[in-house]
C-alpha cells in the first residue's frame, strides 16, 4: 500500500502492522492489499468489525489465491461468486447482497481505475478530493468514505492536505470512533463501546422525538 505512517510499527516489507481483523493472516493481507482493505471496509456493516475485515482473507482463500484481484472478481460469474460468500461459514450476515456489492465495487475499479484500488487515493491532492473519490465508490456512503479516509491517514500514512478535516470526527487524533482507531484488542473494545453508546443515544433521541410528536 502507500508509505507507512510515520511512527507506526511496520513489517520488514514496509507495510503497516495492522490488528483490525484480530487474525494475523487476515491482517497481513489487509496491510499489503489495497483491494482487501477496501473490501473489508465495504463489508463493515451490521456485523462485528473483525468479521468484516477477515472477509477479504477468507474470500481470497476460496478463490484459490493469496490476494484479491479486481479484474478477476469483476469478471466472475455472479452466481458462482455469490456461492463463495454463502458457503458456510458465510462471509457476512447478508452474503448474497454483499457478494453483489463487492462485485460492483470491483467492476467500478476496473472501469475507472484500471483495476487498481490504490489508484483511488494515490494521487489525490487534498482530503476533500480523496473523500469525493471514496464517496463515488459503489457501496460507500459519506460515513463509510470518511471512516476509510481516516483509516488511510491514521494507519497507512495516506495524508493529503486536509485529510483529517475531510474525515470529520473520524479523523480526530486519539479518537475511538471507528475501525480507523483499532490497533489491538484494547482499542477494539473501546471502539465497540463507543459504537454501542452512540447507538443507544440515537435510539433514545428517536424515542424522544416520537413522544414529542404524539
Amino acid at each position: 500500500m502507500s508509505k507507512s505512517e510515520s511512527g507506526k510499527s511496520a513489517g520488514t516489507d514496509g507495510n503497516p502492522t495492522l490488528r483490525i481483523a484480530q487474525q494475523p493472516e487476515a491482517d497481513e493481507l489487509l496491510a499489503r492489499s489495497p483491494l482487501a482493505a477496501l473490501v473489508g471496509m465495504l463489508l463493515d456493516q451490521q456485523v462485528p468489525m473483525e468479521w468484516a475485515f477477515t472477509g477479504p482473507y477468507t474470500l481470497a482463500e476460496r478463490m484459490g489465491s493469496d490476494d484479491l484481484d479486481a479484474a478477476a472478481i469483476a469478471a466472475y460469474d455472479p452466481e458462482a461468486f455469490t456461492a463463495l460468500f454463502t458457503t458456510k461459514p458465510a462471509l457476512h450476515r447478508y452474503p448474497g447482497s454483499m457478494a453483489q456489492r463487492v462485485q460492483q465495487l470491483c467492476q467500478y475499479l476496473v472501469a475507472e481505475y484500471d483495476g487498481e484500488a490504490s489508484a483511488v487515493w494515490r494521487d489525490a491532492e487534498s482530503g476533500e478530493e480523496l473523500l469525493r473519490r471514496l464517496n463515488g465508490l459503489p457501496g460507500f456512503g459519506t460515513q463509510k468514505a470518511q471512516i476509510f479516509l481516516a483509516l488511510l491517514g491514521k494507519q497507512f500514512g495516506v495524508r493529503p492536505p486536509g485529510w483529517r478535516e475531510a474525515a470529520g470526527a473520524y479523523g480526530e487524533e486519539g479518537s475511538r470512533r471507528s475501525v480507523a482507531d483499532i490497533t489491538g484488542p484494547e482499542s477494539l473494545a473501546e471502539v465497540r463501546a463507543y459504537k454501542q453508546e452512540a447507538k443507544a443515544a440515537a435510539k433514545a433521541a428517536k424515542a424522544k422525538k416520537a413522544v414529542n410528536k404524539s
